[in-house]
């Protein structure tokens, strides 16, 4: 189990109830932290697809998610890392991973899931945080997003934690016909 991090402030109650198993979202106890196993790839997959239902238009397919089918050796051979929250009957609550972009010097960000009972718990910060050591450790200067047009209130944390909207979008022509916003965020003082 980990505790909130000091600058993750004050956690917001748990919407609907508490998960099974899991202390009220007003304590200091978030579920535990891991790096993924390849086997995770169907519990992934789920809260990706719980995410994306949530919002008009947009829909899950495995054929665009290719990574998910080992997602472990995915992040690995790309000198990444994934992380997630187990959640309550052997689901993953939250991810988040990282990769080097190694021209650029810096970490993108991709799989930032939560289910919505952890949602605003401070989860989503502690999993950040393990991103942001593994940046920190590899000497990079920024870490990076792309983020779907539709996913507002991720966009507030991303700001929250410091990143910023570059100008720009991407168009991914996926199934959901997906525009993406690019954040950053500066680790580092540049020259």
């Amino acid at each position: 189990m980990h505790a909130l991090p000091e600058w993750a402030g004050a956690a917001a109650p748990l919407s609907g109830g508490q998960p099974p198993g899991y202390a009220d979202a007003m304590t200091t106890t978030l579920p535990a932290i891991r790096p993924a196993r390849d086997a995770d790839s169907q519990a992934l997959a789920r809260l990706i697809a719980a995410s994306f239902a949530e919002y008009p238009n947009c829909v899950f397919v495995w054929d665009e998610f290719p990574e998910l089918q080992a997602p472990a050796s995915h992040f690995a051979g790309k000198g990444g890392r994934l992380w997630v929250a187990e959640g309550p009957d052997g689901g993953i609550a939250a991810s988040l991973g990282a990769t080097p972009v190694a021209e650029q010097n810096a970490i993108e960000i991709t799989k930032v899931y939560a289910a919505p009972a952890f949602r605003g718990t401070g989860l989503a910060q502690v999993l950040f945080a393990e991103a942001m050591r593994f940046a920190q450790a590899g000497g990079f200067d920024e870490m990076m997003l792309w983020s779907d047009s539709r996913f507002a209130r991720g966009h507030r944390f991303y700001e929250k934690l410091g990143f910023r909207r570059w100008p720009g979008e991407r168009y991914l022509a996926d199934v959901s016909a997906t525009w993406e916003y690019h954040f950053r965020l500066r680790l580092r003082a540049g020259p």
